[in-house]
């Protein structure tokens, strides 16, 4: 199935619109709504806007898509910004929210949460994924070149970036390809000529080979991208 892909003026509203959405249909058909979130600065104004919503957060199961390996109070830490943006404010239950242990040992923080997911569900299915897209074909932790990138066997790894010297934990294809829905949100100016590529189907980028079996994939595309 092709990408929808959705230019929009009202980017954060937008998203807001589809995270809801996707929560209510998930909710009714299976009384549980599983998504992953996306770091960086894009997401964050989407979250603060969840926050301000009433909604059934107790049937919410959050995970996330990749996270740096530093504490969770951590300025740099995925957690830390969902947290002050969203879950702080709407009071989410800590059982709603699964966290990667991005203080310990990579290998073992990737490998307890990829068994932590499993616990829940096997096979562990998103409703839907947040993921990001960076100006070099990233996507959560996935980048260029990286060992991650053929991850088989693994839905999450410790995957060592070169570029900033330092491991991440992130999915793989095949957790991200179990999904039902992938959401790429991009926003950023400065990421216009990686996206066309991307749009017109060179797959060398990491982000361009999400590809889920059964679900769909939409871009969703703010001003500046």
């Amino acid at each position: 199935m092709p990408p929808e892909i959705l230019h929009t003026q009202s980017f954060v509203s937008d998203a807001v619109a589809l995270i809801a959405g996707d929560a209510a249909k998930a909710i009714e058909a299976r009384g549980v709504f599983r998504i992953a979130l996306s770091g960086g600065n894009t997401p964050r104004p989407v979250y603060e806007a969840l926050a301000r919503l009433d909604l059934p957060w107790d049937k919410w199961e959050i995970t996330f898509g990749d996270e740096r390996c530093v504490p969770p109070d951590d300025d740099q830490s995925n957690f830390r910004m969902a947290r002050l943006a969203w879950f702080d404010r709407a009071r989410i239950p800590a059982a709603s929210i699964l966290r990667m242990e991005g203080e310990s040992d990579p290998a073992a923080a990737a490998a307890k949460y990829e068994r932590e997911l499993l616990s829940l569900s096997t096979p562990y299915v998103h409703d839907l994924i947040l993921l990001g897209m960076g100006d070099d074909g990233h996507t959560a932790s996935l980048f260029p070149g990286t060992e991650a990138l053929h991850a088989t066997a693994r839905l999450v790894v410790a995957n060592y970036v070169p570029k900033f010297s330092c491991h991440r934990l992130t999915f793989t294809y095949p957790l991200l390809d179990a999904a039902r829905h992938v959401c790429f949100l991009v926003s950023s100016a400065g990421k216009e000529a990686v996206l066309e590529e991307v749009l017109a189907g060179n797959t060398d980028y990491p982000c361009a080979a999400v590809a889920p079996a059964e679900g769909r994939v939409t871009w969703l595309l703010g001003g500046g991208a």
